[in-house]
């Protein structure tokens, strides 16, 4: 039996017919005609007809369009404000070409060198788009410094148009020939540079630039990319080992190993990508280059003088000022390194008395760790470690992490809860910081979880409330790639891209990281209700190991700074307590809210109290002998469902037991034969305190006769 065809088999034949269509249309055509007139060609077989509700494309043209992107890597097709046009390298390709298959390896291709040179491709738009008007760089210079294949490079640029795109030329300031340009295209090229105030003779034209000007111009782009006092830390375990610290401590100066040449000032994140893709490519995977080119950027580039830089070695971390620009030291017998003056504090510093988020730092993976936002944090250390010759003993240490406020006889009479209670609270956040109020609906939970959190955080900013929800995943909590409708370029109108989102958990995170000094609360609201290991995912770890990074699913490594805390709330009527797994009870505390117990079993009494005491019923009462009623704990009534006001204007507490209360207890007797009417209605239960108060009336009259 023969293989079907492929959605991308069919496509072939359809790129080719569209590129031929272009080829023949001077001006190009907008896309939608162009599908239409391919389409009517090579009409869709029905299951490429499908439509996909994302882009509200089929199928069939939804792959014909991703085709299409790699034509335009390959320099044969331009799109521009909704118009597609082949380009005469096109024409060319078409006629060496006549076979689909043959024609469709042309884009392909182009995609895989891309793919394959994405570093490269980078260094050379930033380097292209540093040439300012009037000027050119030379196609042949821009592709060797940014290792790339000239005739690429040129198709490349002929395609995608980066700022500058017009101002790569040959040698001899013309346009190159690699891309094949007819006379139209050639006055293309003019008419951008008369747009830049340029004469049409090409000797008059513009201005050769050398590479060499454009990395100074992009040095001193970069230059201005951080400002002020930053931090860091050196990781020698990545680097060295702990032999060398006596080194650094005894000369003066930080260093990390470097297989590089000389640098000169400040070199473009770009340029030293390019560096170690050459340099490291037979020895470190795509990653650790990409991870290695970083760290060189932040110790060559973004670290500067007066910045504090720190290292940790066996138990100790060492605290010092950056005093000097980077440098190549040459002929080490360890090899080459880059280098950096530091003058080193002579006291260090126990690792068990360094902050929590800190000490997750030091178990990184990189080599150079950005602690900036710590750097508050580090002052303080260094203080402390700042021990002069005439001191006898080290001075003390900040206390780690954020204080919680106290609870008051304020916040306890607001809330309607004993402050005992609020202390427990308080203890448990301050020892734990992960807490969970669970009990049956209508018991405060949610009220109270939010209360205590504006009160200990000091400001709402820093409280944020999500919702759990069977549906609820990794992605919608944590990070994860969205879709996204492309609508900046109205040639890719209706097309749909991916970017990659922070969740609510993460978002509170970077809150809390730029303001270490304010509690930061995630109150989860219905915990229980998602598939929390699938929810959590790597969270499980941070939030029993504060101490340790973790590296997450999409953006790398994680620490969870000190000043989070996670307040959920459980509705045991919905998922018993029983069922919550020991992962989730290892790493929070459960603190119980039941109508019968403390704090709750007041709360009806006292609100009622303040806001409503001239009502003729008891209406705690009531509420005490239905629950009394009911044996279940999990499914006793929260008093909240008779705190509002509407329950005390006339036939509000009727209406308010027939359409919340006893709703609820039909669902819990769904099916075994409970007539909950008679036994859980209002009337059922006036009656019942009724006669459980005659007793007490007849005690009464019988002790006044006597």
């Amino acid at each position: 039996m023969s293989t079907p065809p492929t959605l991308l088999s069919r496509a072939k034949p359809r790129l080719r017919r569209a590129m031929e269509i272009l080829a023949e249309e001077e001006g190009g055509l907008h896309f939608s005609e162009l599908w239409q007139r391919v389409v009517a060609e090579f009409p869709l077989d029905p299951d490429e007809t499908e439509i996909r509700k994302a882009t509200n494309e089929t199928k069939g043209q939804n792959t014909w369009v991703w085709q299409t992107s790699d034509c335009v890597l390959a320099g044969i097709l331009v799109k521009r404000n909704g118009i597609w046009s082949a380009t005469n390298l096109a024409r060319q390709h078409l006629k060496a070409h006549p076979d689909p298959q043959k024609f469709f390896e042309v884009g392909r291709q182009a995609f895989s060198y891309w793919r394959a040179h994405q570093v490269g491709y980078a260094y050379a738009a930033r380097l292209c788009g540093a040439v300012r008007p009037g000027h050119w760089v030379a196609l042949g210079d821009l592709a060797a410094e940014a290792g790339l294949d000239r005739s690429r490079l040129a198709a490349w640029l002929w395609g995608t148009r980066p700022k500058g795109w017009h101002q790569v030329l040959d040698e001899d300031g013309r346009v190159p020939e690699e891309i094949h340009a007819d006379q139209r295209e050639a006055a293309e090229y003019a008419r951008h540079f008369r747009g830049e105030g340029v004469a049409d003779d090409a000797e008059e034209r513009s201005t050769e630039v050398e590479i060499a000007d454009l990395k100074r111009a992009l040095a001193a782009e970069d230059a201005r990319r951080g400002s002020g006092q930053s931090a860091w830390l050196i990781n020698p375990r990545i680097w060295w080992g702990a032999e060398q610290l006596q080194e650094w401590l005894d000369d003066g100066f930080c260093s990390l190993p470097a297989d590089l040449d000389e640098l000169s000032g400040t070199t473009s994140p770009e340029e030293l990508a390019v560096i170690v893709e050459a340099r490291y490519a037979r020895t470190h995977s795509r990653q650790q280059r990409a991870r290695l080119a970083e760290d060189f950027d932040r110790f060559h580039n973004l670290m500067h003088p007066d910045d504090q830089v720190a290292v940790a070695v066996e138990g100790k971390l060492w605290l010092g000022t950056v005093t000097g620009d980077s440098e190549i030291e040459h002929r080490h017998p360890d090899g080459n390194r880059l280098r950096r003056p530091v003058q080193w504090l002579t006291v260090p510093i126990d690792e068990k008395a360094l902050p929590e988020e800190l000490q997750a730092y030091i178990s990184s993976e990189h080599g150079v760790v950005d602690l900036t936002q710590l750097l508050d944090k580090i002052r303080a250390l260094a203080d402390a470690a700042d021990v002069g010759p005439e001191e006898e003993a080290p001075k003390p240490l900040p206390a780690p992490g954020v204080s919680l406020l106290l609870p008051t006889e304020g916040l306890a009479q607001e809330l309607l809860v004993p402050r005992t209670w609020l202390d427990e609270v308080h203890e448990l956040l301050t020892d734990r910081k992960q807490l969970i109020f669970y009990g049956p609906p209508g018991t405060g939970k949610t009220h109270l979880a939010l209360h205590i959190a504006e009160y200990l955080a000091g400001d709402r900013r820093a409280v944020k409330l999500v919702q759990f929800h069977p549906s609820y995943a990794y992605e919608d909590f944590i990070q994860g790639y969205r879709p996204v409708q492309r609508s900046t370029d109205e040639s890719t109108q209706g097309a749909l891209g991916f970017e990659l989102r922070n969740g609510p958990f993460l978002n509170l995170v970077e809150s809390a990281k730029t303001n270490p000094g304010t509690p930061h609360f995630l109150i989860i609201d219905e915990i229980n209700r998602a598939n929390l290991a699938k929810v959590f995912g790597e969270l499980y770890f941070v939030l029993e190991y504060r101490k340790r990074p973790v590296d997450l699913q999409y953006s790398g490594e994680f620490t969870m700074p000190s000043n989070v805390f996670v307040l959920g709330t459980m509705n045991t009527a919905d998922r018993s307590i029983a069922l919550v797994d020991a992962a989730m009870r290892r790493r929070f505390a459960f603190l119980p809210l039941h109508p019968d117990d403390p704090p709750t079993d007041g709360l009806l009494a006292g609100w009622i109290a303040r806001h409503h005491p001239d009502f003729p019923e008891d209406v705690a009462a009531l509420h005490h002998a239905l629950n009394a009623r009911i044996e279940d704990k999990d499914f006793k009534i929260g008093p909240s469902y008779l705190m509002r006001d509407s329950v005390y204007r006339d036939g509000g507490l009727d209406r308010a037991w027939r359409t919340a209360i006893l709703p609820l207890l039909e669902e819990h007797h769904y099916g075994d034969g409970t007539d909950v009417v008679r036994r859980y209605g209002l009337e059922a239960i006036r009656r019942a305190v009724a006669d459980r108060a005659e007793p007490d009336v007849a005690a009464g009259d019988s002790g006044g006769s006597e």
